[in-house]
């Protein structure tokens, strides 16, 4: 196995692990403290609180995923190909997003990760900012896939991948780093994989990169209970 592989697996694995611990920590804070650690008792209550986004995006996927078992044509018609940016087919990067090119084990895997991640996301950033993460994490990881990094493939997991990428920056931000320090390690395999140049990196960055801007600040809370 090469380095490069170790390297996939390795990050993959980091992400994961993290990714689970975030998902707490978001979960918890989206419920104004106090909150069960459970990840299915953080997910219970995200879905608790109807992801509409969430909801109508799994909707979408799981139609896609009849539609292209159906008509496997379907995949070639909308995922990405070489030289498509070049050749004007750019509307391409967000096709992409709508078929797994891998089949059934990237749908189930994919629909899995979004009905989890998608729901606690939107339990924190809002119906609004949950798509606008989705959908330009994932088109931004497929325009550097056309531009280089893997010219061919369709999925819409490096959208998910923003998903776990903006909370966690709310996390950061949020703090204390105490217990939240070790989510520094969800940005860092994000620059790694870019390294790599794994578009799931593309995502994941992206999606940091708008939490910034979409994550609650950490004075945020204090404001309201001042003015309460």
């Amino acid at each position: 196995m090469s380095p490069h592989v170790i390297g996939l697996y390795a990050s993959a694995a980091v992400v994961v692990g993290v990714g689970l611990r975030t998902l707490v920590l978001v979960g918890e804070a989206a419920s104004d403290g106090g909150g069960p650690g459970e990840v299915v008792a953080v997910v219970r209550a995200a879905w608790a609180r109807r992801p509409w986004v969430t909801s109508a995006l799994l909707v979408a996927m799981a139609v896609m995923a009849v539609v292209q078992s159906v008509a496997p044509s379907v995949i070639g018609e909308l995922e990405r190909r070489p030289g498509a940016l070049t050749g004007g087919q750019w509307w391409r990067a967000g096709t992409a997003l709508l078929v797994q090119s891998s089949g059934w084990a990237q749908i189930a895997m994919n629909l899995s990760a979004l009905l989890v991640i998608g729901a606690v996301a939107e339990s924190v950033l809002g119906r609004g900012w949950t798509l606008t993460v989705f959908l330009v994490s994932g088109v931004a990881a497929h325009v550097v896939s056309l531009a280089g990094w893997s010219p061919s493939g369709g999925g819409d997991s490096v959208a998910i991948c923003g998903l776990l990428g903006a909370p966690a920056v709310g996390c950061l931000l949020r703090g204390p780093w105490q217990a939240s320090w070790f989510v520094l390690l969800v940005p860092a395999c994000g620059l790694f994989l870019c390294l790599l140049r794994n578009n799931h990196g593309a995502g994941l960055m992206a999606g940091c990169l708008l939490g910034l801007a979409c994550a609650p600040r950490p004075w945020s809370r204090t404001a309201r209970q001042v003015t309460a």
